[in-house]
């Protein structure tokens, strides 16, 4: 039976997140060692951790934050020291975004929008992709939005700098697959965890909003978290050998 992963380890950006946590337990159930990065919850890192390790896995934590220059190939680095290759980056990272409308949009808000997701993922794709010519190949795994297929109204600061990533996916596997390396996407539809329960709680999403987006959907539930993590680690393992520069969106259906 062919092993799911090659040698060495998936480095999980955002992965203390609320989706990121559940991403990251996926690939510790399907075999992968994991290097988990973390900026401000090193406690939930540290839990990750502990689970992982229950289930025989190497695991290393990582501080980080991506909108200071050098920071993500600081990490990768390091993750690349404890367990001699990464074979695997997966984006997740992204701070929680407010819900307004474009003509609205702060040049604060967007600024940081895109310092953290665009300038971000780029800065973690490029080490990864040098790390990865010279360590026989290797796959990124970016978790964008299934709003880029069709777009919610007042999710601009979440959709827009996950929409230029996804440009970003198509550049590098077209650009890097004569070096083994593949790029896909996974767009994450409503979830039930992370940013929605976040605003959720905050009262952005009321009745309305519920029966709105529910019309929208082909399957008539919010997605779980761990069908996120399915989904990706399909996309990094061997099973998905010949697959790159796609996108599986795990949105019920969302936009159909």
């Amino acid at each position: 039976m062919q092993e799911m992963f090659s040698n060495g380890a998936v480095l999980i950006f955002g992965a203390t997140g609320g989706i990121g946590q559940h991403v990251a337990m996926e690939f510790a159930k399907a075999g992968a060692d994991l290097a988990l990065i973390w900026r401000s919850k090193e406690d939930v890192a540290k839990n990750i951790a502990a689970q992982a390790e229950a289930l025989g896995r190497k695991v290393s934590i990582h501080h980080c934050d991506v909108t200071e220059d050098g920071a993500a190939a600081r990490a990768l680095a390091e993750a690349a020291e404890v367990h001699g290759r990464i074979h695997t980056l997966v984006w997740g990272a992204g701070p929680l975004v407010d819900q307004v409308k474009i003509a609205d949009v702060s040049t604060e808000q967007w600024k940081r929008a895109i310092n953290t997701e665009v300038n971000g993922f780029f800065a973690a794709a490029q080490a990864s992709v040098l790390h990865m010519r010279d360590n026989g190949g290797g796959s990124l795994v970016h978790l964008g939005s299934a709003g880029d297929w069709k777009f919610p109204d007042e999710d601009v600061l979440s959709v827009s700098p996950k929409a230029a990533n996804e440009s970003l996916i198509q550049g590098i596997a077209r650009e890097e697959g004569r070096n083994n390396i593949r790029a896909n996407s996974v767009l994450v539809g409503v979830i039930e965890a992370g940013m929605f329960l976040e605003l959720t709680k905050k009262g952005h999403f009321d009745e309305t909003w519920v029966k709105e987006v529910h019309k929208n959907l082909a399957l008539k539930r919010w997605g779980q978290p761990e069908e996120i993590g399915h989904a990706a680690v399909f996309l990094a393992s061997n099973r998905a050998a010949y697959v790159t520069g796609q996108q599986i969106s795990v949105s019920g259906g969302y936009g159909i």
